[in-house]
């Protein structure tokens, strides 16, 4: 996405990123009950967001290399979070705090306009994942997640994405050999 592009160029050309960090595969960028505020750059690497319900891990969502990750609730509500982000592999990341990210929006109609049409494509993802979870068989879900989102398939092991498509492992590597 250009526009992504041109939001991380303008916050690289005002020298606006706060600190840069590595978590080791399995750490976490932050767990439930903490507070986060800030926007992640994924300079390479992948994390995943996912809840526990009833000692069961749910995956969410899936961030890697040139992508943003946030704890998007705490971040919006500065409350604690649900969430957990864990590294699936090494990752270096990018930070830049919510007050330093808003002041830079707020300057500028088009980063506005940019950062708007990054939560809508966030909020329709969501949705036409949880209608799929919902309506669609498991073959569906994958071909739909393969076709939006190949790029997934290279960067993240087969167990979560079975987690995150609602099947087991063994469910999805039969799919994907037929």
């Amino acid at each position: 996405m250009k526009e992504t592009q041109f939001l991380i160029e303008t916050i690289e050309n005002n020298h606006l990123w706060d600190n840069e960090i590595e978590i080791s595969r399995n750490e976490y960028l932050k767990v439930k009950g903490s507070i986060d505020t800030n926007l992640y750059f994924i300079k390479n690497g992948s994390l995943r967001i996912y809840v526990i319900h009833e000692l069961e891990e749910h995956t969410i969502r899936f961030g890697y290399q040139n992508n943003f990750i946030v704890s998007l609730d705490s971040f919006i509500t500065e409350e604690p979070s649900d969430f957990y982000i864990q590294a699936i592999k090494k990752t270096n990341l990018k930070i830049i705090k919510k007050k330093t990210f808003k002041d830079l929006i707020s300057s500028h109609t088009e980063l506005q306009n940019i950062w708007t049409k990054i939560l809508e494509q966030l909020i329709l993802q969501q949705l036409e994942r949880e209608k799929d979870i919902l309506t669609s068989s498991p073959i569906e879900r994958y071909k739909r997640v393969l076709k939006r989102s190949p790029q997934l398939f290279q960067e993240i092991p087969n167990k979560y994405i079975a987690d995150y498509l609602r099947m087991t492992p063994e469910t999805l590597s039969r799919i994907k050999k037929s």
